[in-house]
């Protein structure tokens, strides 16, 4: 490990001779000065990982010499040392970004725990993470011994995940490596989960389902207007929960998240089923029964999400919901900024409905585009641009509008998307779909050993417009390639973000209650 170097500035140094000895003895150097000033100078011309200020030396003071250390290292740790305990100079020196202070008469064992936690911090802290997760490793493997539930699943999911960022922050590489390959694992069972389970899950009749698309609405919504307090439920497409854990400290800032749970979309997970499934609170096959003139299915022409605001209505009518509510779809910039203005109006609504489209929008240009695949090379970019989209969006302007009023918000999306890698062949007609975690169509070809099959899509609550119609669903990290070309078409698209098929990413999506604080 490479020495680290500490500057100590007191008037009184000589004072100080053990508390440097003992520094020494635990391997650090320690340069010491008599003054801000050659503190400052010290710090121009060489290399320190800690500086040690005393607030009150003659000539300048340690807050005067603070700000010009900042100015030209604004990154370097400093710890403020001083006898003075008044409020005004310790909200002078935290204002000035010291790293922490502390009150004389100092103990070194106390130094040497604060040169720990500012230098040592990241090494201990990559120590612990990795610690943590090779003991979580082995409880997940026993978890899939008990045969998870729904309940279990998203347990599983939501460990994953907060080790996955745990992971990322402290930049451990190998660990990284471990659980991605645990994941690919874990998708794999939770498919074998999903195709077990599905068609019971689906039925309208049972109770003990998950909460899915087409019942969120009855099950997770509607029931939070019974306190008189407007709600505003919000929609972002294609948001993953790795996503939102990554949107929560921001949004934390002016809500209270009430709960944090998942439910689980309905396939195919691609926007024009889940979607509607959602306002209609119907499965799509029952969606096309009943608004005929208002369906589209995957081969006809036009906007497939043109309805939603028609199926909430109807909905409501059905639920006899006699309320006041509003619709917002907001696709651009603009519509994002016109939705802020009129926010102190929506209170006035028992219900207000915000569907926000950048997410997906996101994911689409990831793939068709080189410099977005640059910007998202990963998923920590991935997220990572999420968040700064977020936090210079008129979204989060309309939730700090929403957050001055007595409110509640209820944030959730309609399905999620998985960073794609194992190419699966698949021969279908002309007419077959184009997206590339589901087929539908007639004549398919494909191994049947690879894909989950609905044979019988009315089973499984989903329209066809052909008798011999089938639908194929990708598992785990696969995506479809037609076999003409199929090299080119599998290095294209692997590595991008895809949707439409069975994972934890694009199933277990989050669902956040927020109320103001």
């Amino acid at each position: 490990m490479n020495t680290i170097n500490i500057l100590w500035a007191d008037d009184e140094i000589e004072l100080l001779k053990p508390h440097i000895i003992f520094l020494e003895s635990k391997g650090y150097k320690v340069d010491t000065v008599n003054s801000g000033i050659d503190a400052i100078d010290r710090v121009r011309t060489e290399h320190f990982d800690l500086v040690f200020l005393d607030e009150n030396m003659p000539g300048i003071s340690g807050l005067d010499a603070l700000k010009e250390l900042k100015e030209m290292q604004p990154n370097l740790p400093v710890v403020m040392i001083t006898k003075n305990e008044e409020e005004s100079i310790m909200e002078d020196a935290i204002g000035s970004k010291i790293t922490d202070y502390l009150i004389k008469p100092v103990h070194p064992k106390q130094m040497l725990l604060t040169i720990k936690r500012i230098i040592d911090e990241k090494r201990l802290v990559t120590e612990k993470v990795t610690s943590n997760y090779q003991q979580e490793f082995r409880n997940i493997m026993m978890a899939l011994m008990e045969s998870p539930d729904f309940g279990r699943w998203k347990e599983i999911y939501k460990k994953l995940v907060f080790h996955e960022l745990e992971i990322q922050s402290s930049n451990e590489t190998g660990m990284e490596e471990v659980l991605q390959t645990q994941k690919v694992e874990m998708n794999k069972e939770f498919s074998r989960f999903i195709q077990r389970n599905y068609l019971d899950f689906i039925d309208y009749n049972n109770s003990d389902a998950p909460i899915m698309s087409h019942s969120l609405m009855r099950r997770a919504v509607l029931p939070n207007l019974q306190d008189g307090r407007p709600l505003f439920f919000v929609l972002v497409d294609n948001l993953r929960f790795d996503q939102w854990k990554f949107l929560q400290p921001a949004i934390e800032r002016y809500f209270r998240v009430e709960k944090e749970d998942m439910y689980m979309s309905i396939l195919p997970t691609a926007t024009q089923y889940c979607r509607n499934s959602i306002f209609a609170g119907l499965m799509p096959v029952d969606i096309k029964k009943r608004f005929p003139n208002l369906w589209l299915d995957d081969e006809d022409e036009g906007g497939k999400n043109k309805s939603e605001e028609a199926f909430l209505s109807d909905l409501l009518q059905r639920l006899r919901k006699d309320i006041r509510f509003s619709y917002h779809k907001i696709l651009n910039l603009a519509h994002g900024k016109e939705l802020v203005e009129r926010i102190p109006n929506l209170l006035n609504n028992d219900l207000n409905v915000i569907v926000y489209n950048f997410v997906d929008t996101l994911s689409h240009a990831r793939t068709d585009l080189k410099v977005m695949r640059e910007l998202a090379e990963d998923e920590a970019a991935y997220r990572s641009l999420t968040l700064s989209w977020f936090e210079h969006s008129p979204l989060l302007d309309a939730l700090k509008r929403i957050s001055e009023r007595d409110a509640r918000v209820i944030i959730t999306t309609d399905h999620g998307s998985v960073r794609v890698s194992e190419a699966v062949k698949i021969i279908g007609d002309k007419n077959t779909t184009t997206n590339l975690r589901y087929k539908t169509g007639r004549n398919l070809s494909y191994n049947p050993k690879e894909v989950f099959e609905l044979k019988k899509p009315e089973e499984a609550g989903l329209p066809t417009q052909h008798l011999s119609s089938s639908f194929v669903f990708c598992r785990n990290n696969d995506f479809f390639v037609y076999p003409n070309n199929l090299n080119h078409y599998a290095k294209y698209y692997r590595d991008t973000f895809q949707h439409g098929g069975i994972s934890m990413e694009e199933m277990m999506v989050p669902l956040i209650a927020l109320s103001s604080k």
